[in-house]
């Protein structure tokens, strides 16, 4: 039986993940990153615009909500590091949780029809019920991943295949979600019912990420088992990860880049809807007109699209310059090109989109890289404590998404609030400032502090391969 288990962590140490089985992983993604996009792109748009909720109650709202959520997601970890079930640690809660996550969707896009105080009381209860099941599903996923193999490699290619997955979800939305948005709020009669309209395009998402959840469920392996007779509390666990210094460094650079993200995508519908707005182009001698919603869903459709070509590109940049570079001047030239950004005039659409390229590319090969630099932390935690950890070590980064957002959701909320925003009006000098401001040199200076973060980090490539080493000869004594 020992010498069984020998082989089998050998073969784990080794293992090559099937073309089919991270497709699968990637489909668990795809499913979340379409709700991501909704609250990150649109769902402070939809409470402003749409349900009538003040832009300084929204940001008060998504900053307290994270007081419970902030706990939840480590609480979590916690609770899938001591699961036990025949289908694994992290597997079971996709399945279980597909379901609530799609109904609590839609009821978080829902407008029923309150008072104020009660709009806002609904806001709170749906928000926090949704960010309450993100965490139930997400940080399984995101744990998963260091449980399928240890190969360094293939964590590195299931980290860009889930981006792929990550990034074509969003991509779906932004194609997809203001055309939806008025077909089935029936544009065509001349004015748009975006509470129905919301709605029923919710429904849609949410009945896709419940067949992918479940998808990824069934698609895929849990292969690596923390070794049984090492034993470890609560306390342990919580003063063994208070010891580990790279985890502490990766949150707070994934915490800033999430920043970076969140303030670019949250207000770009504002940035094309009072800044940039109708536009009319020569091309070819023909004069086009496109309205902002047009343009808006472009755009957003454009920088997912470029992310995409950055995940893609991660791997055999990082293969070659190694994580932390990669991650370190990616991060570097995307907060330039985004401060660059706030230069640009509304008539400068060719710039504009033009800029959006090359900053979704930079910041788009990032991303991969945050989650493979997760597994290798979680085997540094191994390595130094003699356990793994995963579900801890990995709900920091859905906790680094939450906080990421959080706090670029409520500045942008404050920073309209204080400078005279007001929804579905002609805005004024200093609200349309403060706009083109968040999306360009706020969110470029959120990118420098994250790459301030990573120039501290030290698990580079020699690191991990003495470690991984290490880690081995570990296994197999035991």
């Amino acid at each position: 039986m020992c010498l069984f288990h020998h082989n089998q962590k050998l073969m784990n140490s080794n293992v090559v993940v099937s073309l089919r089985e991270k497709i699968a992983y990637g489909a668990g993604d795809f499913a979340s990153s379409m709700f991501w996009k909704l609250f990150s792109m649109f769902l402070l748009f939809f409470y402003t615009d749409v349900f009538g909720i003040s832009a300084a109650a929204v940001g008060t709202m998504f900053l307290v909500t994270r007081i419970w959520d902030a706990a939840n997601d480590p609480i979590m970890g916690i609770v899938c590091d001591r699961t036990q079930t025949r289908w694994g640690k992290f597997r079971p809660y996709l399945l279980f949780m597909a379901l609530p996550f799609a109904i609590i969707g839609v009821l978080t896009f829902t407008s029923p029809d309150l008072d104020p105080s009660g709009k806002l009381v609904y806001a709170y209860v749906t928000y926090s019920l949704m960010m309450m099941v993100y965490t139930a599903v997400n940080v399984p996923y995101a744990s998963l991943m260091g449980v399928m193999t240890s190969n360094i490699g293939e964590r590195t290619s299931l980290a860009s295949w889930r981006l792929i997955g990550s990034f074509s979800g969003g991509l779906l939305v932004t194609a997809t979600a203001n055309f939806l948005v008025d077909y089935f709020g029936n544009a065509d009669s001349g004015t748009t019912d975006f509470e129905t309209g919301y709605q029923s395009t919710i429904m849609v998402f949410a009945a896709i990420a419940t067949v992918l959840f479940i998808i990824t469920f069934l698609g895929t392996r849990e292969r690596l088992e923390p070794p049984k007779e090492k034993k470890s509390s609560l306390k342990e666990d919580l003063r063994n990860l208070s010891k580990n210094a790279p985890w502490f460094i990766m949150l707070g650079a994934a915490v800033c880049n999430n920043i970076f993200n969140t303030l670019r995508d949250g207000t770009t519908l504002y940035y094309f809807k009072y800044y940039i707005k109708d536009q009319t182009l020569a091309m070819f001698g023909t004069s086009y007109d496109f309205s902002q919603v047009a343009l808006a869903s472009a755009y957003l459709s454009l920088w997912v699209g470029t992310n995409i070509i950055g995940v893609i590109l991660a791997k055999p940049i990082s293969a070659r310059f190694g994580k932390k570079k990669t991650f370190l001047y990616s991060i570097l030239v995307s907060s330039i090109l985004s401060i660059v950004f706030f230069f640009l005039g509304p008539d400068q659409l060719l710039a504009i989109f033009g800029l959006n390229v090359f900053i979704g590319i930079s910041a788009g090969i990032v991303m991969p890289l945050l989650w493979a630099m997760y597994a290798d932390i979680a085997d540094y935690s191994e390595w130094k404590n003699g356990k793994r950890s995963t579900g801890l070590i990995f709900s920091s980064s859905s906790m680094s998404q939450k906080f990421g957002w959080t706090i670029g959701g409520a500045l942008t909320g404050w920073m309209l609030s204080y400078l005279g925003f007001e929804a579905n009006v002609e805005q004024t000098e200093s609200s349309v400032l403060g706009i083109r401001l968040m999306i360009s040199i706020f969110a470029g200076v959120a990118g420098i502090l994250a790459a301030f973060f990573v120039s501290r980090y030290k698990l580079d490539e020699p690191a991990m391969q003495k470690i991984q080493s290490e880690l081995k000869i570990m296994r197999d004594i035991k």
